[in-house]
């Protein structure tokens, strides 16, 4: 009964919590589009993109062509990601759509490549801050995750980075080319912010290390760092020494980018000659993620 009780009272708290990331995107990405984009004619990447450039070219609003064009894509990913995942996300473009229509806003500066660099961080904030709510305001990943689905041989990032090339190089044609490259910046620097909006600055990173040290190396990490650890039984190796098939402990821990110099330097104090491979990890959740308090 208990458990029932707070799983009741907890829902509409996380309902609320994703509500206000949303209402945030939604302002954000309204900021930097209204404040800095449109006024200096530069556009973003996807789909709110195209929008820009169709609004462009048929001198149509662009609220409106955010919700024609942006609103199919969320319907089509109904299948894929759920009732609720799409009901938030037509809400949230929804809503970018009518704060574009009814709410004013400054043009902040004039100066091009402000313009640009601000525009796309705002709009990248707007965005994560939507995806942390669970919603999207811009169709262009449910659009890259269905064409993938079709062509095995394209990762969703390939398409999303073949569907902005075009974006861009039909922008330099209805834009010009001036314009077409300060947009290419705008959305550097919007998919810049909206990964660190979504992973923050303690972005994980996986570390194997493989070496004949590795209870010291253990030590050192849970003891040194803080953090949780894993034993795989491995044998070693097959090198130019020939091969030799001795047994050992093999690590793994995961990281912050921030603690990542202070691991290598344990590493490379304990054994110079230890295999270690690193790569970056979207996400981590149980175990000890979070730094224990080191007595």
């Amino acid at each position: 009964m208990a458990n029932t009780t707070a799983k009741t009272i907890n829902r509409p708290a996380s309902e609320l919590q994703n509500a206000a990331f949303i209402l945030a995107g939604v302002f954000a990405a309204a900021f930097g589009l209204k404040a800095f984009l449109l006024s200096s004619h530069f556009i973003d990447g996807g789909v709110t993109g195209v929008s820009m450039l169709v609004a462009a070219a048929l001198r149509l609003p662009l609220a409106v062509l955010l919700l024609v064009i942006n609103l199919p894509f969320v319907a089509l990913g109904y299948r894929q990601m759920g009732r609720r995942f799409a009901v938030r996300s037509a809400i949230g473009i929804g809503g970018l759509a009518l704060v574009l229509a009814f709410v004013p806003f400054p043009d902040i500066t004039s100066d091009r490549l402000l313009t640009a660099v601000f525009g796309g961080v705002f709009i990248g904030a707007g965005i994560g801050l939507a995806m942390r709510g669970g919603a999207v305001l811009d169709g262009t990943e449910i659009a890259a995750l269905l064409v993938s689905r079709h062509l095995v041989l394209l990762k969703v990032s390939d398409i999303i980075l073949i569907l902005n090339v075009i974006i861009f190089g039909v922008a330099v044609w209805v834009l010009g080319t001036e314009p077409a490259l300060y947009s290419m910046l705008t959305y550097f620097a919007a998919s810049r912010v909206m990964e660190f909006v979504l992973n923050g600055i303690e972005q994980y990173t996986g570390v194997t290390i493989v070496s004949e040290h590795s209870e010291s190396i253990r030590l050192a990490i849970t003891e040194g760092l803080g953090r949780g650890v894993t034993l795989y039984q491995g044998k070693a190796g097959f090198g130019k020494r020939g091969e030799q098939l001795n047994e050992r402990d093999i690590v793994f821990t995961v990281v912050t980018r921030l603690e990542l110099p202070q691991l290598h330097a344990e590493i490379q104090r304990i054994d110079p000659h230890a295999f270690v491979v690193q790569y970056g990890i979207d996400d981590a959740q149980g175990g000890i993620i979070k730094k224990r308090p080191l007595h």
